[in-house]
């Protein structure tokens, strides 16, 4: 999986309108006016807002916010897919969380959000061959966010991560376009085993809270993971699977990507 080919986005409209959104934010409840200030509107555009943001939530006295914002502007000027990407992303996160309707909020709060966003920055300086960067965000992340997405791992676009807590995917795990996360989910290994040993994730799947997919196994496009659920075996496109371990249940999902509705109750098998 590979960002070479996401279409470009009007990043300069889109910038336009997440600042709208914090000046009436800002005007709403004026004891953050300088929170959102510095977050988004003293910045010149999309790419410097979100780098400097990110940078700000895992800098520290080991690697400075300023050393990392100038990692940030490096890889998204080298990289604009990676720009649009984060837009992407921004937006799936806005539509398919019901709670909020606006985009600042995912930018701001939503570390599931901040997460991926590193991640893509990371992933970049990876195959630059800047291991020890990448793994050092890499670890920053985890600390910081209790996400821990390996640097190597190829993630798509129009990615949402949802409350993110405990999330894990490992070093040779893909991950498609449209595809939903929730908490708790895990895509790992089975044990010691090298090279090929993580999970493959088609596009538009859904992984509910707490699922595990373990092993160098596919999830079909469109398949439903249920909570809770560890998957050992290859779940087929546009099926559901659930339980200890997990099972094919009920007829084929009756939609082509379930982590667009974000649907996790599965009424067609009883316990």
């Amino acid at each position: 999986m590979t960002l070479t080919h996401i279409a470009a986005v009007d990043i300069d409209a889109f910038w336009s309108s997440l600042r709208g959104e914090a000046e009436r934010a800002s005007a709403r409840e004026p004891i953050l006016a300088g929170f959102f200030e510095y977050a988004i509107l003293r910045h010149d555009g999309f790419a410097a807002a979100l780098g400097a943001y990110l940078s700000s939530k895992i800098g520290n006295a080991e690697l400075s916010e300023l050393v990392l914002q100038d990692q940030a502007r490096a890889v998204y000027g080298a990289v604009p897919a990676v720009v649009f990407a984060a837009i992407a992303d921004l937006r799936a996160s806005r539509e398919r969380n019901p709670a909020y309707v606006d985009h600042i909020t995912p930018f701001l709060y939503f570390k599931g959000y901040q997460a991926l966003q590193l991640h893509r920055i990371g992933h970049e300086l990876w195959k630059q061959g800047r291991h020890e960067l990448a793994t050092y965000l890499q670890s920053r992340v985890s600390e910081a966010f209790g996400v821990d997405i390996h640097p190597a791992a190829r993630l798509g676009i129009r990615i949402f991560i949802d409350h993110a807590t405990g999330i894990v995917i490992g070093e040779t795990a893909v991950v498609g376009n449209d595809v939903s996360i929730l908490q708790g989910v895990t895509l790992g290994g089975t044990g010691k085993e090298t090279g090929d040993r993580h999970p493959k994730v088609g596009s538009g799947v859904l992984l509910s809270a707490g699922a595990k997919v373990l092993g160098n196994i596919t999830i079909g496009e469109g398949a439903r993971i249920g909570a809770g659920s560890v998957v050992l075996k290859a779940v087929p496109a546009h099926t559901t699977a659930v339980g200890i371990p997990a099972r094919i249940v009920g007829m084929e999902v009756g939609e082509e990507a379930p982590a667009l509705s974000m649907d996790q109750q599965f009424w067609d098998y009883e316990i």
